[in-house]
């Protein structure tokens, strides 16, 4: 299962296509590496459809308004073709209608990938890994798990702060002026309470040990094995071979320039 991959070689596994996809203004190539990302979403991991729907579907509405804003304001290299309607002083020819859906799909791939990783990844094993396998600073790692961890505490403080308010009688002021006061109510005890906490990590931190040396044993190693490898060889691979694929139909479109 890809939830069981190597979060930084699953990291650049994503990058990869999601960087070289950029390139390229056809719709066949972000269209047939689109579904094989959902293929593979739906067919390698755990992910439930309607939660991935759920969080997929606010994206199609911008993708929309991409694909709208591209046709009506392309330019030359990409106003190509025959002249279909015309809307004010904009022109709308074949070539923008096809920018405008290749950027379309190309910012639903993005959506994909990013969900890809994101929904199969743990933010522990990710920070383990990029401190193992890259070599990123344990202060700085541990400082972003532990600010990571602080976020459903600070959910649950301000939902008390607000429970104490309106128990007192504070009530939700409007304005301008009653929005900058109600923040500065909320912000300064979550803030205290923030600062008191780090500290206690801080403390309890360095009194088991904890220095920041990079030459340190881990708990929890991780390793790049060959499942590892062969999902980075399968994400990229089948992005080439799309890229084949649309090169030889005459398909392939990069930055206007057509192959």
């Amino acid at each position: 299962m890809i939830s069981s991959v190597n979060p930084t070689i699953k990291a650049i596994s994503i990058l990869v296509p999601g960087i070289f996809l950029s390139f390229t203004f056809d719709v066949f190539t972000p269209l047939i590496y689109l579904l094989f990302v959902l293929a593979i979403t739906f067919t390698l991991t755990n992910i439930s459809i309607s939660k991935w729907i759920k969080i997929f579907s606010p994206f199609v509405l911008v993708a929309l308004g991409f694909a709208w804003m591209a046709a009506l304001y392309s330019n030359q290299t990409y106003s190509y073709g025959e002249v279909h309607f015309q809307l004010w002083h904009f022109e709308i020819t074949t070539g923008s209608i096809q920018t405008g859906i290749s950027l379309a799909l190309r910012s639903l791939c993005f959506v994909a990938l990013s969900l890809l990783f994101a929904l199969t990844t743990d933010s522990t094993k990710l920070m383990l890994s990029l401190m193992q396998q890259c070599k990123l600073p344990p202060k700085i790692t541990y400082g972003i798990l532990a600010g990571y961890r602080f976020l459903p505490i600070f959910k649950h403080e301000l939902h008390v702060l607000r429970q104490a308010h309106r128990i007192r009688g504070v009530s939700r002021t409007r304005g301008i002026k009653g929005q900058i006061n109600q923040f500065r109510r909320y912000s300064i005890p979550l803030l205290a309470n923030g600062i008191r906490k780090a500290e206690r990590v801080a403390i309890a931190m360095e009194s088991k040990g904890f220095t920041g040396d990079k030459e340190r044993t881990h708990y929890h190693d991780l390793t790049v094995s060959k499942k590892d490898w062969y999902f980075l060889t399968m994400i990229v691979g089948t992005f080439i071979a799309v890229v084949a694929i649309s090169y030889y139909l005459g398909y392939l479109n990069i930055f206007g320039r057509k192959f």
